[in-house]
């Protein structure tokens, strides 16, 4: 499963890529924190079945904020947003909602499984396929299925699913304690995107520093 360290290298890498003139410690601060929240529902599956994967880990978190943002901008006569925070407000906005969406709940389904459409639908689902150029069948997919939807793999329903991590450890088999593990870096790939996102967020600080000097 992915850990919240390697959530927040990938959100550092969406926001110093889209922040724009927007990138800075506050910003920063913003987008880490929106990131890294949804793993606070592995407290929630202490006190309810509907816990880890689901409660904060869903489209919805995402979908409503940006409607209501959209809104906000194009349909109030107003903005509150803009009136507030102005272009800055704006753009941190976007990318947060950005980096909920792929950087946390994204990165969940592809590495493991996320309860994408709780509470309307109770399904845990994972994304999975592969993108191949074959010299006798062409380009071959198995992401998208023949009516243009993208394949998620049901895999169970939270009564059916028991997601096992260090704040909710499944029980042993002999009644001991368990086995508390807190997952950092659990593959090569995850090592690269956490020096990458934290090598690219310095440099990108460096930069607007030799920016403002000019």
């Amino acid at each position: 499963m992915t850990s919240t360290i390697v959530h927040i290298a990938f959100a550092l890498l969406i926001a110093a890529a889209l922040l724009g003139a927007a990138f800075d410690w506050r910003s920063v601060l913003i987008v880490v924190i929106v990131t890294a929240l949804p793993d606070l529902d592995s407290f929630i599956a202490l006190y309810t079945v509907a816990g880890h994967r689901t409660v904060l880990h869903n489209v919805w978190l995402g979908i409503v904020p940006a409607i209501a943002l959209w809104a906000d901008l194009t349909i109030r006569e107003q903005s509150i947003v803009r009136r507030r925070w102005g272009p800055w407000g704006i753009r941190v906005a976007w990318v947060s909602i950005g980096c909920y969406l792929f950087a946390h709940v994204g990165l969940d389904l592809v590495d493991g499984v996320a309860n994408l459409f709780w509470p309307v639908h109770d399904q845990f689902y994972r994304l999975t396929g592969s993108i191949e150029l074959s010299s006798q069948r062409g380009i071959v997919q198995t992401f998208v299925d023949g009516d243009g939807f993208l394949l998620f793999e049901p895999e169970g329903t939270t009564r059916e699913l028991d997601i096992t991590t260090g704040v909710d450890p499944a029980p042993t088999d002999d009644g001991s304690t368990p086995d508390r593990t807190f997952p950092v870096i659990g593959a090569g790939w995850e090592l690269v995107v956490v020096v990458t996102g934290v090598l690219v967020t310095a440099a990108r600080f460096q930069l607007s520093e030799e920016k403002e000097k000019f």
